[in-house]
């Protein structure tokens, strides 16, 4: 029969309808099965930590020992920091880990990425070298430098008196060049992991651009100042980023490698907490301490976030 005019005017409203339905229905089960893929991530990130977060924020106003009810104590905690002679070492001592730590880390990653992105033979087998002590045991890694740096009988100070020098430093076992001693090693044991990042970002610029500027003169160095750090420019913010959370939570190499010592001399914030904590039993106090790296990691990040799109802009 004959679809007339009226008769479609009437149906037409009963399709849409059902197009809205059926667009509805395939648009809810998308957004389950999304939803079905994320939970057990959200779940995990929830469980463990978000919810330890916001409970820290809590015991941090009280007094708790892991035993029995905490005692809401309101900001005593807080004062407590402000007079604590410990806290401020470990604050020091952080900020100094990380004042060198990153830039020079990103110093020789970069320039280990720039030497290894050539065509050489057995380019391939220096990566590798260079990653491996990123997953190496730090057990291990800590052993084998302490016995590098022994003041008496390591190799490092017997290469030193070979050079002349009368006095080499005590290195871990002197308080005054520990930090560098572990500086040293957290560089040595960062570079490889950092520097694939970097080759990867390397790896993406266009040869075109280095042709262009080798035609309008541009010597090695107006290259790389010109034509490399502007396209590593993402990458070189990632690395940033990473390397100062990674710098102001540094806790394992310290722990195994120093203690902490000699005295107080490599006794950082997370150590501190780890003492205070787990050693001590004073986990409201060592919840206050957290929140005060958490709000120094959270406020340098957003700092670099602003930067980078102020620089971007």
């Amino acid at each position: 029969m004959a679809t007339t005019p009226a008769t479609a005017a009437a149906i037409a409203p009963d399709g849409l309808v059902k197009d809205r339905r059926r667009t509805n229905r395939l648009r809810r089960r998308n957004t389950l099965i999304g939803l079905g893929f994320i939970a057990p991530n959200f779940i995990g990130f929830a469980v463990l930590t978000l919810v330890p977060v916001i409970t820290l924020f809590y015991y941090a106003l009280t007094s708790w020992n892991a035993f029995g009810r905490a005692t809401f104590t309101g900001l005593d905690n807080f004062a407590r920091l402000w007079r604590d002679p410990s806290f401020w070492v470990s604050f020091w001592n952080t900020l100094y880990y990380a004042a060198f730590h990153i830039p020079l880390t990103l110093i020789v990653s970069l320039g280990l990425a720039l030497l290894l992105n050539r065509k050489l033979r057995g380019v391939a087998f220096f990566r590798t070298a260079a990653f491996f002590p990123y997953i190496t045991s730090i057990v291990a890694i800590a052993v084998v430098w302490n016995m590098l740096f022994s003041p008496d009988f390591g190799p490092i100070n017997q290469f030193l008196r070979f050079l002349g020098v009368a006095n080499p430093p005590g290195w871990t076992a002197s308080a005054a060049w520990s930090m560098p001693a572990v500086i040293i090693v957290s560089i040595w044991r960062d570079m490889g992991y950092y520097m694939l990042l970097f080759l990867a970002g390397l790896q993406t610029i266009p040869g075109e651009l280095y042709e262009a500027a080798k035609m309008d003169g541009a010597n090695a160095w107006q290259r790389f100042w010109n034509v490399t750090i502007p396209s590593l420019r993402p990458t070189m913010f990632f690395v940033t980023v990473m390397l100062t959370i990674g710098a102001f939570k540094i806790f394992d190499l310290i722990l195994v490698m120093t203690e902490g010592g000699p005295g107080q001399s490599t006794l950082v914030l997370s150590q501190y907490i780890y003492q205070k904590g787990f050693q001590e039993n004073d986990f409201g106090y060592a919840s206050a301490v957290a929140i005060v790296l958490f709000v120094i990691c959270i406020s340098v990040t957003i700092f670099q976030f602003l930067w980078n799109k102020r620089r971007d802009a």
